[in-house]
């Protein structure tokens, strides 16, 4: 569980909004009068709305309690999509067949539904030659755009080893 639930004893307030196991409101009561409820039901107090002003608890079976929020969060993560990101890495050298190569993987990823960050590095004396690094790497990535409905999502940026940007469907 991402936060801390407080049940029974470990509740601080001197007063709390109840609700009981049927959900009805019952109102504010002392913390003692909600634990006696609670206790002569056979069931816990839990704290649901710590930031409420007095705080909100629950007459419920914790542990139930506890396996509806795991199995929330599960929900969530199974539901919730990361988009992967691949890399395609060329230098000032790379032959043109190698190009080709690079350029076929790339829409492969996209096809995958996968963003592609084009890596231009930069090694030794090519440093000094920036502008035809920048121009490599934006004819390069022009001509994966083309290929398919490819849009550009980042534009072309410095890095410290070079230049890189970022593609996707």
């Amino acid at each position: 569980m991402s936060k801390r639930i407080f049940i029974n004893e470990q509740i601080w307030a001197k007063e709390l909004r109840l609700i009981d196991e049927q959900g009805k409101q019952i109102g504010v009561i002392s913390r003692e009068e909600a634990l006696k409820i609670a206790n002569e039901k056979e069931l816990d107090l839990v704290e649901v709305g710590p930031t409420a002003n007095p705080p909100v608890c629950r007459i419920i079976n914790f542990d139930k309690f506890r396996f509806q929020l795991e199995k929330k969060e599960k929900k969530q993560k199974k539901t919730s999509k990361r988009t992967e990101i691949k890399e395609v890495r060329i230098g000032v050298r790379t032959g043109e067949h190698d190009l080709d190569f690079k350029k076929a993987q790339a829409l492969k990823f996209l096809k995958k539904g996968k963003k592609v960050k084009l890596e231009l590095v930069l090694k030794g004396r090519e440093r000094a030659h920036k502008e035809l690094a920048w121009k490599l790497l934006n004819d390069f990535s022009e001509k994966v755009a083309e290929e398919g409905e490819v849009k550009i999502e980042q534009r072309i940026m410095g890095s410290p080893r070079g230049f890189n940007c970022i593609l996707s469907k």
